[in-house]
């Protein structure tokens, strides 16, 4: 407690990631699994409708002190915000309108993007398809953080800073790990973006667009919801780099916690995850998995065995794109 992370780099591994091989394994057992895949057609209207509660508190926090938009901000906005990040997470794997209509996909995760503020959706797509198919890959995986941020956040209080600023390393880590040209709806992202946040402005002046950014930035970084960014990929256990959650947060956040399932089948919508597990609970029963988001923020702050360098990390050829 308290000491210097002991780590000072990356576990190294040279082997493929699990989920390839369990994934087959799974199927050829349980074949039904494949009528789980394909589009959530209710996954749209959820999203529309926190979307507009957005608008609507808009309307309301316009009237409130500066104090009382940043408590709101935390407590309510930034959990919205943070949930239709995640459903971003979900749509950029076509399951909003299905695989044949990739284009309605994109465009409603642009207006899933409305109330973060800022534009993130097509940059997100762009890089998480990469997360997915080079999980822990060296240069190519950007979910992995830098030597600098393993060598710099090793104390306690370095690694509390290190989760307030995970919003700024998100953004910026890509561009240094793995930087890709600007594409053509990212730019379209931006300008949807841009337009919203100036039309809020001048229809209900500063106070509504402070508190979508503002809730952003605070719960996409030190907050129990965000215990998620820890608890997916950071090797808590020697030799395991996915681990799932399967408590009430769930209910919130798209089911993002069950994060083993969603590797092994990225096609199969958050809502179904649950699914996967009762069919073939032989195949993740056993895994070790986290009980609570918020114990595994204090256990990375204060455990000197945790820190940005728990990560496995493995050499990835890059697939022929053509």
């Amino acid at each position: 407690m308290g000491n210097k992370v002991t780590r000072g780099d990356f576990e190294w591994v040279y082997t493929d990631q699990p989920h390839t091989e369990r994934r087959k394994q799974i199927l050829a057992k349980y074949p039904e699994i494949k009528s789980l895949m394909g589009p959530d057609h209710h996954l749209k209207w959820v999203v529309l409708a926190m979307v507009a509660s957005q608008l609507l508190v808009c309307l309301l926090v316009r009237d409130l002190s500066w104090k009382w938009v940043f408590f709101w901000a935390y407590a309510f906005g930034g959990c919205v915000n943070h949930s239709l990040t995640l459903a971003i997470h979900d749509i950029s794997h076509n399951v909003a309108f299905g695989n044949r209509q990739a284009k309605w996909n994109r465009w409603f995760a642009v207006v899933a993007n409305l109330p973060i503020g800022m534009p993130y959706s097509a940059s997100f797509k762009k890089y998480h398809i990469d997360h997915h198919r080079y999980l822990g890959g060296d240069h190519l995986d950007v979910d992995i953080p830098t030597d600098l941020e393993g060598w710099f956040f090793c104390t306690p209080v370095r690694k509390l800073l290190w989760l307030v600023l995970q919003p700024l390393f998100y953004v910026l880590r890509p561009l240094y790990v793995n930087p890709k040209p600007v594409s053509k709806m990212e730019v379209c992202n931006a300008l949807v973006q841009f337009s919203a946040d100036f039309l809020l402005y001048k229809a209900l002046g500063l106070k509504p667009v402070v508190y979508l950014l503002a809730g952003s930035v605070f719960c996409l970084g030190f907050h129990p919801i965000s215990g998620h960014f820890i608890a997916e990929h950071y090797m808590f256990m020697k030799g395991h780099e996915t681990y799932s959650y399967y408590g009430c947060l769930n209910l919130i956040t798209f089911n993002v916690g069950y994060h083993t399932e969603h590797h092994d089948f990225p096609s199969i919508p958050g809502s179904r995850l649950p699914l996967v597990r009762q069919i073939a609970p032989e195949y993740y029963d056993s895994l070790p998995q986290h009980q609570s988001w918020v114990r595994v923020l204090w256990d990375f702050i204060f455990h000197e065995e945790i820190g940005p360098y728990s990560r496995i990390k493995r050499e990835c050829e890059l697939a022929n794109a053509g």
